[in-house]
């Protein structure tokens, strides 16, 4: 005999790997090799093997399923050899002692499904045999995603979720928690393999960086696990996700204990995240604080008594439990032959008298037998099917013609359809059933590995993933509840390179991953508002960053202000200013009869001072808030009282000029020496100016506008002047008006005369065109609110060009030198001429 087997109506068949070694005997080359000797029977898996007994019994008990149908099983160790597991699916098949390909010894069928393999590996080997014959095979524990490919393996169902989900899973826990740096372990197998791919491929959309990737080769472990523990040993990671079994890590995590590596945080898959033997005392300081994700349980009261008080008693028969006892005890049964294993009995003899202590203390750790629960589900699932085969009737079946299957002679494909539409329902109100893949629904519990208060290490749930929709996951984690291996509530933080704090970007570094870069400031007039930003975004046109260019703050708006010093000065400097003309306008009111001023044409003088006077308040206009209104104005009323001002002196210039060429006899200017003249001639000069200005308020009014060209930091408020052309036509007419003046001035400059003026308004329309050509230059230049106070500045000099030089020397004649200023004088002067 090879396995157990119980007797049944119907029979279950399960291959399983109790035993987690094995050892091969030694031999000569002349020698037919010996049978594998299995050593080190595993906790979990004799307890899978309980949970069957346990499911099967509770199945045989409930008259509610299969009535009067009693319900057997055949079980078989593959003790983690390939060979051996085959060996045990065709003895199930056979139905005999002897494994016998393609042979059936029954002569009615009694197999209802095999329950098996405990790796995914195994799994597949035993789906392509059984698939074969559509022998249904129903998996508690093996998750690879290969086994959905209805392709591939047409008989193959399981309780637990595909990897794919559960990669998927992990992903979204090391994002929950932050962690973009890590570094990944799997072992050499379909389920380590595949496994760690698609969860690489998961963690990579979500921007998280895998440091290294490393593979468990069992076959290979003296060369193997130096080399991944030199890499854990050199890792920056601070997290490890590990897509191994169990039986796969031990000879790891013994290496890590023995040098001492500490400091990380291991991620668990479902197949190690709750193991009894890495829940030994030894591991503990390497794996406190291990977070993961188990098989989702929820067990019946019945059940959950079975796990609570199941023991081996001093009476115990069962040679399975023998060779359990014997195994975990350390003492031999001498009555007791092992029947399946000649494997190595311990030298230390047991009495059949004596309870097994050291057995129920083993057993107080198994607080949440996942891997029972999932066997528990799959007998459930198995026992439906074959109760609704059981019940099916005659003309309503789902087999050709509407016939149904008897139970005492069904084939296997027609328990496979039944197994495929099963619908369990279990006892926490959740309905057990498959997809087209032969998939459960998705279903996880998060378990972390903590230290309660007597100081041992426990695996607590602490959250569930789950698949709500087609498309949308739920991970839920009470982050309160969880414990970490540094004794801190804190989450241990996993990261190639330091955050990037607001106010700058990250920058790759070459060659290196996308989550290993380096930091760098904003650019100038850019901002990041939070953390790690891969970019820096643009203020608005009226926002600049703050100094720390975490935020835009609004731009500091600049004008020239009635408040400011330079704008103080400036109002000051006009509005003193025009007081002067109107003085010199009382003075020349008051000394109208003498002959300077009746000289220089009275009238235009008193016109010309009036408007030098509007010329320094004009200048007031540009000071202050650029309002619409001020913008429209102030251009064109600098233009038109310049206009005036210069038009006053080229009318007087012109009736220097025509004075002195009408005195000749028979002269053609004796008709123009009229007063009028001077009037047409300041009428004409101020009416195209008019024109000029007209047009350009029509079809190019200026109007306000915000200047962030100069400075970026600081909008300038300013008058927009519409059309750059219009304004420079409006200067150009000044300058044209200025220049015939001064040509006109400079030629008769050298009439005789003792009041001729000509020279001072040579002297002034020079001033005046070096000033505003100098200002045309400036302005084309600059751009800012110092352009206004230069124009100011331009029209108080050329102002004060034209006063000084036409009005200062005949003030300086009327104040000081009165002598001069007397008929007396000019009649004496002219008698010496003569």
């Amino acid at each position: 005999m090879t396995g157990i087997f119980e007797e049944g109506d119907v029979n279950i068949g399960a291959v399983l790997n109790i035993h987690t070694d094995k050892k091969y005997p030694s031999m000569l080359f002349n020698q037919k090799p010996g049978p594998t000797i299995c050593q080190n029977i595993r906790l979990d898996i004799f307890l899978q093997l309980q949970s069957l007994r346990y499911t099967v019994k509770e199945i045989n008990d409930d008259p509610r399923i299969l009535p009067n149908i009693t319900l057997g099983f055949q079980f078989h160790d593959s003790c983690r050899v390939i060979q051996k597991e085959l060996e045990g699916t065709l003895w199930i098949l056979s139905g005999q002692s002897k494994a016998i390909p393609n042979f059936k010894c029954q002569n009615k069928e009694r197999l209802a499904a095999i329950i098996g393999h405990s790796t995914s590996t195994s799994s597949i080997l035993m789906a392509h045999i059984l698939g074969l014959s559509r022998h249904p095979q129903i998996s508690h524990v093996s998750t690879s995603y290969l086994l959905s490919d209805r392709t591939k393996f047409p008989s193959f169902l399981r309780t637990v979720p595909s990897d794919v989900f559960q990669s998927q899973g992990l992903a979204q826990l090391v994002l929950h928690f932050g962690w973009t740096w890590v570094g990944l372990i799997a072992e050499d197998n379909d389920y380590g393999f595949h496994g760690i791919r698609i969860l690489q491929q998961n963690i990579l959309k979500f921007g998280i960086c895998v440091e290294f990737i490393v593979y468990i080769q069992n076959s290979r472990p003296d060369y193997n696990i130096p080399h991944i523990i030199e890499t854990v040993k050199k890792s920056t990671a601070k997290v490890v996700i590990v897509y191994s079994t169990d039986a796969g890590l031990l000879i790891l995590f013994d290496e890590l204990i023995k040098q001492n590596v500490t400091g990380k945080t291991w991620v668990a898959s479902e197949a190690w995240s709750t193991s009894l033997n890495l829940l030994n005392e030894r591991y503990w300081k390497i794996l406190l604080g291990t977070v993961g994700f188990a098989f989702h349980s929820d067990y019946s009261e019945g059940f959950r008594k079975f796990v609570d008080e199941i023991k081996l008693f001093k009476g115990s028969v069962d040679p399975w439990d023998n060779t359990f006892l014997e195994d975990n005890v350390g003492c031999a049964f001498k009555e007791f032959q092992n029947f399946s294993f000649q494997g190595e009995l311990p030298t230390k003899a047991c009495a059949l008298e004596d309870r097994v202590e050291n057995f129920r203390v083993g057993l107080s750790i198994v607080t949440k037998p996942r891997s029972m629960y999932s066997m528990y589900c799959a007998v459930k699932v198995i026992a439906q099917a074959l109760h609704d085969l059981s019940t099916c009737k005659k003309g309503n079946g789902p087999f050709i013609n509407r016939s149904c299957s008897e139970l005492w002679n069904f084939r296997p494909w027609q328990m496979l359809h039944y197994m495929k539409k099963v619908r369990v329902n279990l006892s926490n109100g959740n309905e057990l059933f498959f997809n087209d893949n032969g998939d459960p629904p998705p279903v996880y519990d998060i378990v972390n590995w903590q230290q309660d208060q007597d100081g041992a290490v426990r695996q607590v749930k602490v959250g569930s993933y789950k698949r709500t929709s087609v498309d949308e996951h739920a991970l839920i984690i009470n982050t309160s509840t969880l414990q970490w291996s540094s004794g801190s509530p804190v989450v241990p933080v996993s990261i190639c390179s330091e955050k990037c704090p607001s106010g700058s970007k990250t920058a790759s570094i070459k060659g290196e991953p996308s989550c290993c870069f380096q930091c760098t400031p904003c650019s100038h007039g850019e901002f990041s508002n939070k953390t790690n930003s891969a970019e820096c975004s643009k203020c608005l046109w009226n926002e600049w960053p703050s100094q720390e260019k975490d935020r835009c703050l609004p731009k500091h708006i600049d004008y020239l202000k009635f408040e400011e010093p330079l704008g103080i000065t400036l109002t000051c400097t006009s509005v003193t200013s025009s007081f002067v003309p109107l003085a010199i306008l009382w003075l020349f009111i008051h000394y109208k009869a003498t002959p300077i001023v009746r000289a220089n044409n009275f009238n235009i003088s008193c016109l010309l001072l009036i408007c030098l006077s509007l010329c320094f308040l004009c200048s007031l206009a540009f000071i202050g808030y650029p309002q619409r209104q001020k913008c429209l104005l102030r251009q064109v009323a600098f233009g038109m009282v310049f206009a005036l001002c210069v038009s006053c002196i080229l009318a007087k210039t012109i009736m220097v000029m025509i004075a002195f060429r009408a005195t000749k006899p028979n002269s053609y200017f004796s008709k123009f020496a009229s007063p009028h003249v001077s009037y047409k001639v300041i009428s004409l000069g101020t009416f195209l100016q008019s024109l000029i200005c007209t047009f350009w308020l029509l079809f190019f009014p200026p109007y306000p506008q915000y200047n962030n060209n100069v400075t970026p930091e600081i909008l300038i408020l300013e008058c927009n002047e519409g059309s750059m052309v219009a304004f420079l036509c409006t200067l150009g007419y000044l300058t044209l008006l200025a220049t015939f003046s001064f040509l006109v001035a400079f030629l008769v400059r050298q009439l005789p005369d003792s009041f001729n003026e000509a020279q001072f308004i040579t002297f002034s329309m020079l001033a005046f065109l070096s000033v505003w050509l100098t200002f045309i230059a400036s302005h084309l230049s600059i751009s800012t609110k110092y352009t206004v106070a230069l124009e100011i500045f331009a029209i108080l000099s050329s102002t004060w060009a034209m006063l000084g030089c036409m009005f200062v020397p005949k003030c300086y004649i009327i104040l000081l030198h009165p002598k001069i200023n007397s008929k007396k004088y000019l009649i004496k002067r002219f008698g010496n001429r003569k």
